[in-house]
């Protein structure tokens, strides 16, 4: 899908991101400030990762299905075996169409302004490009308001896979962690949507969710050391019922 986004993004090529240079000098100062981050104290890491994942801290992630919705209502989805295969196959599509961007803004957060445009240009879906946008400009507040209120503003456009990386890499998260957790998070948002559509219950998410944990595990441990290069789109269908979510009759989510 390739519909235009009525909130405007930028237009900007794969080849070209930086065609409008507008704003890049503060990206590059925003994008400055995560390179240093200082180490934190024995044990410290673990109990920022549980609040990083607590369903409690405010990343806007329950707003968006990444298109369990769309495909639910056009009854892509039957009962709890569709969902499971559904599950599968986001998780195998986020590791080579996200990861990519996550690790790259690990390894070098100087890189977010280019990381941030390659994202926007990447994510030609326009349901898939205004959920990721949203959601990384929350994840940035989130972890701006909670651990670093040094960080700034957040950056334009802001996609989510970047914005991830350069903050877990600035809060002393190592790689491997963080490939982790970016597919834990994406996981657990598709199956707590699930629960509200009332597609399973709790208890079936939940053992879902344990079911999927090695293969999310397998996909994070393949792509931990994954550039641009590897970039990948695995599922497209999953990708046109996403683009279909502004056409409901009625929704809960924006995506």
């Amino acid at each position: 899908m390739n519909a235009t986004d009525p909130t405007a993004r930028g237009s900007v090529s794969a080849s070209n991101p930086t065609r409008d240079g507008s704003g890049e000098a503060s990206l590059n100062a925003q994008a400055a400030s995560t390179e240093a981050s200082s180490p934190l104290p024995d044990g410290a890491t673990d109990w920022l990762v549980w609040q990083w994942v607590d369903s409690a801290f405010p990343t806007g992630g329950f707003a968006h299905s990444a298109g369990l919705e769309a495909a639910w209502q056009l009854g892509e989805i039957d009962g709890r075996r569709g969902l499971g295969a559904f599950l599968e196959a986001s998780l195998q599509q986020a590791g080579p169409a996200g990861l990519p961007f996550v690790m790259a803004a690990h390894r070098q957060p100087s890189d977010l302004p280019m990381l941030d445009l390659r994202c926007d240009a990447w994510l030609t879906n326009h349901v898939a490009n205004r959920a990721s946008r949203l959601q990384g400009r929350a994840l940035w507040t989130a972890v701006e308001r909670a651990f670093l209120p040094a960080a700034g503003s957040a950056p334009a456009p802001g996609h989510l896979a970047p914005v991830f990386g350069a903050m877990l890499a600035r809060l002393g998260v190592g790689a491997d962690r963080a490939a982790s957790l970016f597919l834990f998070q994406h996981l657990r948002s598709l199956l707590s949507a699930a629960v509200r559509l009332g597609v399973v219950g709790p208890l079936e998410a939940q053992r879902l969710q344990h079911r999927l944990g090695p293969l999310g595990q397998s996909i994070a441990h393949r792509f931990r050391e994954a550039s641009l290069d590897d970039l990948a789109q695995t599922a497209p269908l999953l990708d046109l019922w996403q683009g279909a979510q502004d056409r409901l009759y009625s929704r809960l989510f924006q995506s």
